[in-house]
């Protein structure tokens, strides 16, 4: 770790840790950590939260802190991990707010062949190890090209699809922030399109669009995570997961989990158990 005026980075080449356990990570989870994985050669697949996220050389790979995440790299992948502490993030956001939009979803943003964010990370590892006079500024400076081109490669990405042109992204990312922050609270729809200060109708059409889903599926379908996480990751009894959750009935928690998923809370949490402990 470095401390940048009080805030903390780290960057590791992949090979310190995949090469000693086989090429896969199994899941886990930072509550204050996020990281921008750069792969410059090889692949894999990245586990976040149960969705399987395959990936290619070259390429970023973004996840936010507090996601449940794990790795199966193919043999001799190479490239770095970049580890950036919420607080840090949280100030780099301040100044500019465009970073904000890197670490709302775990994601792959491709790289082209010319891509020089390899080149600015050997700078960026160098000025951590130095002690080289004004290193904070130096490092900071090499940590804010790489989030730029990031920023870049993400709007890039996004522009490339019709769907995610115009206002509507932009409408769901802010729904998404309002539901990440009163999802337990079981809000109607009609009170986030308030303070989004849209009608219903609109917000629906902008997630429809973007997303692919109705705003009280987005809802739910957060919801649904943060259950599965609970019930594979925590030692809370089903009941006290639906409290956790907001529900005042756990009879109608596990009635709600059981027509998204298919089965009970508990069969779930038993089935998945041994899975979930050998996700890499």
């Amino acid at each position: 770790m470095r401390t940048v005026e009080g805030k903390f980075i780290h960057l590791e080449e992949l090979d310190d840790r995949t090469r000693p356990n086989d090429w896969n990570i199994r899941a886990h989870a930072h509550a204050d950590l996020n990281h921008v994985f750069h792969i410059a050669a090889g692949g894999g697949v990245m586990h976040v939260d149960g969705e399987a996220i395959d990936f290619a050389a070259p390429c970023l790979l973004l996840v936010p802190s507090g996601r449940v995440h794990g790795f199966a790299y193919q043999v001799e992948t190479a490239g770095s991990v970049l580890t950036i502490a919420d607080s840090y993030l949280r100030d780099l956001t301040a100044r500019e707010p465009a970073f904000a939009s890197l670490f709302r979803a775990p994601r792959q943003l491709p790289l082209d062949a010319q891509s020089e964010i390899a080149s600015w990370l050997g700078e960026l590892s160098r000025e951590l190890v130095w002690t080289a006079p004004a290193g904070g500024a130096a490092v900071e400076g090499r940590l804010l090209i790489v989030l730029v081109e990031a920023v870049r490669r993400l709007v890039r990405d996004q522009s490339a699809t019709p769907a995610m042109q115009g206002g509507h992204v932009t409408l769901v990312a802010r729904f998404r922030e309002l539901v990440e922050a009163h999802y337990r609270e079981g809000l109607p729809i009609e009170t986030y399109a308030g303070r989004l200060g849209v009608a219903v109708s609109r917000l629906r059409a902008a997630c429809l669009r973007v997303a692919g889903a109705s705003p009280l599926r987005l809802v739910q379908d957060r919801l649904l995570l943060e259950a599965k996480r609970a019930l594979l990751y925590s030692n809370m009894t089903v009941a006290e997961v639906a409290y956790h959750l907001g529900f005042e009935d756990p009879a109608y928690f596990s009635r709600f989990f059981a027509k998204a998923e298919g089965v009970s809370p508990k069969r779930y949490r038993v089935e998945r158990a041994t899975h979930s402990s050998s996700i890499v």
